[in-house]
């Protein structure tokens, strides 16, 4: 069911960076995800595209993924993502919301949003996005 309800979504939304002045608005967000497949024990395969700031990259993920009674948490540890750097993180996903914390080195902050469907003219950028990212 995760991997069913996972793949083909977008998640859209925002995050902060603590230290940052209260008066100045989270800044926007978006993960695409293609396809999550079950690999072993808590390991699951993410198919990705990254989008905040100036960042838009297009990379696979083996992320663990644990559970609070039936509430999924995506649950990265001191994880390299390639052109990224090494994130630590808590997402957790209820219904069609997600919240978490990150980390990145010495920033952090919190991220928020919500699950969309992922629409056909998406899914298309997002597949020409992941062929310049290999010839990159």
């Amino acid at each position: 069911q995760f991997a069913q309800k996972m793949s083909g979504v977008v998640l859209v939304g925002a995050f902060t960076v603590d230290g940052q002045p209260a008066d100045k608005p989270p800044a926007r967000e978006r993960y695409t995800i293609s396809k999550v497949t079950k690999l072993a024990g808590d390991a699951w395969q993410f198919e990705t595209r990254v989008q905040y700031g100036k960042t838009d990259v297009a990379v696979p993920m083996v992320i663990d993924v644990l559970w609070a009674g039936d509430t999924p948490v995506i649950t990265l540890t001191d994880l390299t993502i390639p052109n990224l750097g090494t994130f630590s993180s808590r997402v957790v996903i209820h219904g069609d919301r997600y919240a978490g914390t990150w980390q990145h080195g010495k920033v952090g902050g919190h991220l928020f949003g919500q699950l969309e469907k992922l629409k056909p003219e998406d899914a298309v950028r997002d597949a020409e996005k992941k062929e310049s990212t290999k010839k990159e």
